[in-house]
């Protein structure tokens, strides 16, 4: 705690802009929140592990099922465990666990905005999922399985935004969430659906047509669904793709994800709480 509010506290040299105060003091806050995640080497480990042990059964399964490991399609099933699996239910613990302890209440009396307070505690568990993806695809094309994608924007894109709605979405989880164990309950809904319906583990193509297009307005399913057209030139019903058809089936996950991110967003601000309930 020491720590943390140290570095919150730190004052920016006065030539900096705003916008570069806004920086430091988010980036002094994520250091503070690293160190303290790197001392919890159970935490590190399980973030690291968890992830990758499921990718590697989803390869399995298809293995099994009498497939072939795809490559990109395996890295494009990595965005999806991770940002379930490890960010998602990574935040709601840390942002429940630092309300509990009256840390957020007492960093918004400082000069941290609330967004600056969410980024910096968010930001360690986002860089573990980055290194998540990182090493699914370093593992991908060692074990060469991999094949140059149909577009890299996509897949940035799915990434990038997946990641930013998993802030949200956790942010909005912690309204009915009151203890950090109570998160493996609260968190069940959202990777549940996320991990059956959105075409993670089976293709939306092998759904019935009619809740197969329902499954593409769900949280998870455009991350997917985008992540699979960059990376492996396919789209939600299974018809293969170059770069200009990938684009051309773009715009519904696209609008489907800004949407989400706009709705979680609008209810975070009105439900997230700073403090516990007494």
């Amino acid at each position: 705690m020491t720590t943390t509010r140290s570095a919150i506290e730190h004052t920016s040299p006065p030539h900096l802009g705003s916008g570069g105060r806004a920086r430091r003091r988010v980036l002094a806050l994520a250091a503070a929140e690293t160190r303290l995640l790197l001392r919890n080497r159970t935490a590190v480990m399980s973030s690291l592990l968890l992830p990758l042990a499921v990718v590697a059964a989803v390869g399995a399964i298809t293995v099994s099922n009498g497939g072939t490991v795809d490559g990109p399609g395996l890295l494009a099933s990595a965005f999806g465990v991770t940002l379930t699996f490890l960010t998602f239910y990574n935040l709601v613990t840390t942002f429940v666990a630092r309300r509990e302890e009256l840390v957020l209440q007492r960093m918004r009396t400082g000069e941290l905005t609330d967004a600056e307070v969410l980024l910096g505690t968010a930001v360690p568990t986002l860089l573990v999922s980055l290194v998540q993806v990182v090493l699914v695809a370093v593992g991908v094309v060692a074990l060469g399985y991999w094949s140059a994608p149909v577009d890299v924007v996509l897949p940035l894109v799915a990434l990038l935004g997946g990641g930013a709605l998993m802030v949200v979405l956790a942010a909005v989880s912690t309204s009915f969430t009151r203890t950090v164990e109570g998160a493996q309950f609260t968190t069940m809904p959202l990777v549940l659906t996320a991990t059956m319906l959105s075409g993670l583990l089976i293709p939306l193509a092998d759904f019935p047509e009619q809740l197969a297009r329902v499954a593409r307005f769900l949280p998870l399913t455009p991350v997917i669904e985008l992540s699979r057209l960059g990376l492996v030139g396919e789209t939600w019903d299974g018809q293969a793709v170059d770069t200009a058809g990938a684009w051309a089936a773009s715009p519904l996950p696209l609008a489907v994800l800004a949407g989400w991110l706009v709705t979680g967003a609008v209810l975070a601000r009105l439900v997230f709480r700073w403090a516990p309930r007494r």
